[in-house]
């Protein structure tokens, strides 16, 4: 599975963004679908995860309310909307896949199978 992450940007404190996963590979193979950030220096961060069916996501407590994961599988495209943004959600933001547990998506970086390359999302005060 390749992703392709896009979307990014600079946005001033309070305003949105919506970040976009594409996703391209095997004609059939289903998947849960992981938002992380990174900032230099730091740990990649969990964001936000979806399911395959779209039935489960899970947020970070420190999005919780303000993002939001959804998925068109007929589009193979996962969105992360990000709204009332705060200079603190500024790093990169990576999206990954997970084919061994696609209906119960982790929290954790290492479990995830593939992974695109990152995004800019910069948030000024």
């Amino acid at each position: 599975v390749q992703l392709q992450a896009s979307g990014g940007g600079l946005v001033q404190a309070g305003g949105s963004l919506r970040l976009s996963c594409a996703t391209s590979g095997r004609r059939y193979s289903p998947y849960a679908v992981g938002w992380f950030r990174q900032v230099p220096g730091t740990e990649r961060e969990f964001v936000a995860a979806i399911s395959w069916s779209g039935g489960r996501t899970y947020y970070a407590e420190s999005v919780k309310g303000r993002f939001t994961i959804s998925r068109d599988n007929a589009k193979n495209t996962v969105y992360l909307q990000m709204n009332s943004l705060k200079p603190e959600d500024t790093a990169v933001y990576y999206c990954a896949a997970d084919e061994d547990y696609f209906e119960t998506p982790s929290r954790v970086p290492r479990e995830y199978n593939y992974w695109g390359q990152g995004t800019q999302v910069t948030v000024s005060s």
